[in-house]
């Protein structure tokens, strides 16, 4: 029964537009900002802080669509409020914005629950480890091979990551000499690389066939070409596993992925598919399918939800995600010898947002 300690009485939006710190590019896409959509929701004294890389026009959402849904429901309902959400916004379409504007929130949901109980999430949702390993993730098509080598060989040597990944795919015929530099720089730290869909499959296949001593080879093909990411797998060498799965926002499209046997790995993003709700399903999921789960960028916010994950493989440690974590939040994660832990003295997701800092980042 809802009790006047978790009836929601504070929903609230905004987006952040934050430039990259140099132009930023993978195989099919190029950037230089970055929009977070941050979402905090009050109750019993406490606020809950979620958030979402996607467009302005989530928060809007959340305001206009959600917020009116969420007041005066009790913080402890997540699964219902999660339903409910997935209600609400069926005449727009679940899937897209509408799933990023309904991760922000159910992040921010179990940063609240967990708050008002005290403890921080990852003792609420229930730990399978204490720390989780990542993989240094950047090597953007823009960078240079000297910025290439820094950024990876960074990761490879002082922080103690395992594996590193790069973005090829922008320019096929340059990628073989940007794969040759990386290898370089990271001794022996494993190579994945990340086309974005932007290879055709024979492209994608004789490609692996001569890199055969990469880690993992993620969207080879779009994402959508089950039948092509099958084929790859399938084919390309044994050391090399196939990875897809970032652009899910809803639990059919993991199931039909794993149907189609079309990954060694997949990934989920919680700022996509539904928040930690969503994102411990597709874990089941995978699972069930007995498949490895690897989470999407983000970090900070998938850091206690990851912990829960008993085949969790690794995070991604995005570049990108992680300078603007760093510089908006306090408690933010940090990496050492290539894992990161929650802090089990802070509540929920151990996250301030420090305004301040945002704005003059996003200035």
């Amino acid at each position: 029964m809802k009790t006047p300690t978790s009836a929601i009485d504070e929903v609230s939006a905004r987006a952040l537009h934050i430039p990259t710190d140099a132009p930023e590019a993978d195989g099919t896409l190029s950037w230089t900002k970055t929009t977070i959509v941050l979402v905090q929701i009050g109750a019993g004294g406490k606020r809950g802080l979620g958030y979402s890389y996607t467009a302005a026009a989530a928060g809007d959402l959340v305001k206009d669509k959600l917020a009116e849904f969420l007041r005066g429901k009790d913080a402890f309902d997540i699964p219902g409020l999660w339903m409910g959400m997935l209600g609400a916004v069926r005449n727009l379409g679940s899937r897209g914005i509408c799933a990023s504007a309904i991760s922000a929130v159910d992040i921010a949901l179990w940063d609240l629950k967990a708050r008002l109980l005290g403890v921080p999430a990852f003792k609420l949702i229930g730990a399978a480890r204490d720390a989780v390993p990542v993989y240094g993730s950047g090597g953007f098509t823009s960078y240079s091979n000297e910025r290439l080598q820094e950024q990876l060989g960074r990761w490879a040597h002082e922080d103690g990551c395992r594996w590193v990944k790069m973005k090829i795919g922008s320019q096929p015929d340059e990628d073989p000499s940007r794969i040759e530099a990386a290898k370089r720089a990271i001794g022996s730290a494993t190579l994945f690389v990340d086309a974005n869909g932007a290879y055709s499959r024979k492209q994608a296949l004789a490609f692996a066939e001569r890199f055969n001593d990469i880690g993992w080879f993620e969207e080879p093909v779009s994402s959508d070409d089950l039948d092509g990411l099958r084929l790859l797998r399938n084919r390309v060498p044994a050391g090399v596993e196939i990875a897809a799965g970032e652009y899910g926002y809803d639990l059919f499209y993991f199931r039909r992925m794993l149907e189609a046997c079309a990954v060694d790995v997949l990934q989920a993003d919680a700022t996509r598919c539904c928040g930690i709700t969503g994102f411990l399903r597709a874990a089941a999921i995978a699972e069930s399918f007995s498949v490895p789960l690897s989470a999407h960028t983000a970090p900070a916010a998938h850091l206690h939800a990851a912990c829960a994950v008993p085949h969790l493989r690794h995070l991604e440690w995005f570049h990108d995600h992680v300078r603007i974590e760093q510089a908006i939040f306090d408690g933010a994660p940090c990496l050492r010898g290539g894992v990161i832990a929650p802090d089990p003295q802070r509540p929920g997701l151990g996250l301030d947002f420090k305004a301040a800092d945002a704005e003059r980042l996003a200035a």
